[in-house]
This record gives C-alpha cells, structure tokens and sequence, in this order.
C-alpha cells in the first residue's frame, strides 16, 4: 500500500463508499424485481403453463440508470453520488418528479461507514473485508426494509465469505466461524418456529436465520448474543417510534433484517470497546 496519512486513506474510502453506495441504490432496487420475475417464470414452468412473453426487469449491471417516473436515461451529472441529489433539490432534471430520499442517504451511508471501516482498520486487506461486509449489509437491510425479503444472493456468499476468511484467519479461527454460523442460523431458527407453534403465525423470514450466521461466520459466537441483543434494542427503539409518531401501524410486521445488518456492524467495528466498557460498568473485571 502507497504510504499516505491516515486521513488521506479515510477520505478515499469515504470517496469509494459514496460511489459504491450509488450501486447499491441499483441494488436495491432492481435485485427483488429480478427475483420476483424470475420466480413468476420458474412458477409458469413448474405449472406447464404458456411461456411469460413479458421481459425481464433491468438488470442490475448492464442497463444504464434511468429516472424510475420518465425513464429518461440519466446522464454523468446526475449520477454524482449525493451531491446529483442536492443540486436537483432532489427532483428528476426532466420530468421534474421527486426522487426518493432512499439515494442520497443509502450513498451518505455508504460513505460515512466506509470511512470508519478504514479508520478502524486502516489502509490493510482486513478492511477490505470488512468494507465487503459493509456494503453487503447496506444492500440486505436496504432490500428487506423495502420489500420484507433477505435474498439468498447476498446473505449466502455473506455466509461463505465469512467461513473462508476463518481459514487465514483474519477476524476469527475456522471452529469459531463454524460454531458462530451454525448458532447464528439455529438460534433464530428455533425463535421462529417456537413462536409459529405458539401463534401460528410467522415471526420472521428465513432469511433472517441466513443474515446471523453470516455475521457468526465474520465474528464467531460471542458476537452472537450482543448481536441479537442490539438488533432487539434498535428495533424496539424504531418500531416505538413510528408507531408513536403514526407512521406505521401495530398489525403491520416490520422487517427484522435491517436490525440485526446494523446491530452486527456496530459490533463488528466497536465491539471489543462495548464488551470492556461492559465489564468496567458492571465490575467483572
């Protein structure tokens, strides 16, 4: 690696994470509807039933971006990251239609954690995973919070990602990583189906088991418990808000995934300083 200051390298990776925070909106956005269109066409198959002429959404690489109202190609200078935003005062420059708030702040996201990953670990292959796992958890919180859906395509290379990493190892050994996936995927997996047996109700998505072991895979199993820990506060903290604030309904389930993404990374980063600060609080040391 060149040998440039700290803050230099934090700025780059500031730089890198708006720019990858752009694609991750397309992500966002395009991956649930290829999915769904995909599964209309392996159902119609199954079912023998005629060929679906209807093509496919865009795709999430090849086709440019366009403005979801006028579909009006967009050009360079409407794709800078954040700033496109904030010189059209959030609007599309053709159609003058509103575009959602979800772009400036998935690329700010993007941005502001990527920065931190690298003050974390500085200018080393070790960050580079760890902005890996960054963006990914922007992607499948971003996707769930939208659509109630982790896919596969994310949470599973998270998972298998994580497992080959233990090998090095370069956060955790390869038995912490196997016991961390193993314990991640059945702990939420037995939440699930006691509270179906006791409802007959669905608490959450399989792919919520999926999301934790991955980040079991990452950290191992003593990040599992502070995990689901936070991932309860947060989302006791959100959920109580916008029910107060009337913006969202009790009978309405609220997505789980976005919770346990932003509670895994807080441990990821600052998790040894939360387990200290822990033990001083509490005395155990």
């Amino acid at each position: 690696m060149p040998d440039l200051p700290p803050t230099v390298w934090i700025a780059l990776a500031a730089v890198l994470g708006l720019l990858v925070g752009s694609f991750l909106n397309v992500v966002i956005l395009r991956l649930p509807a290829r999915m769904a269109a995909s599964w209309r066409r392996e159902a119609r198959d199954v079912l023998e039933l005629e060929a679906d002429i209807e093509p496919l959404p865009p795709g999430i690489v090849r086709e440019p971006s366009h403005c979801p109202q006028c579909k009006h190609p967009l050009s360079a200078a409407d794709n800078i990251p954040l700033f496109s935003w904030l010189l059209l005062r959030g609007r599309c420059r053709y159609c003058k239609a509103r575009i959602s708030i979800q772009y400036p702040l998935v690329e700010l996201l993007g941005g502001v954690l990527s920065a931190v990953v690298v003050w974390k670990f500085g200018p080393t292959w070790v960050a580079l995973a760890g902005l890996l796992l960054t963006w990914v958890l922007i992607a499948a919180a971003g996707i769930d919070f939208r659509t109630q859906l982790l896919p596969d395509q994310l949470t599973l290379p998270l998972l298998w990602l994580g497992l080959l990493l233990s090998l090095p190892p370069m956060f955790v050994g390869a038995q912490a990583a196997i016991i961390g996936a193993a314990i991640g995927y059945v702990s939420l997996w037995s939440v699930y189906w006691a509270f179906k047996l006791l409802t007959g109700k669905e608490g959450m998505g399989h792919g919520d088991f999926k999301l934790l072991a991955a980040l079991g895979a990452w950290m191992g199993p003593v990040a599992l418990l502070p995990t689901i820990l936070l991932s309860s506060l947060i989302g006791a903290l959100v959920g109580g808000s916008l029910i107060a604030l009337r913006k969202h309904q009790r009978e309405i389930p609220m997505p789980f995934g976005p919770f346990i993404a932003a509670a895994g990374w807080v441990w990821f980063i600052a998790g040894h300083n939360l387990l200290q600060g822990y033990m001083h609080f509490t005395g155990l040391r």
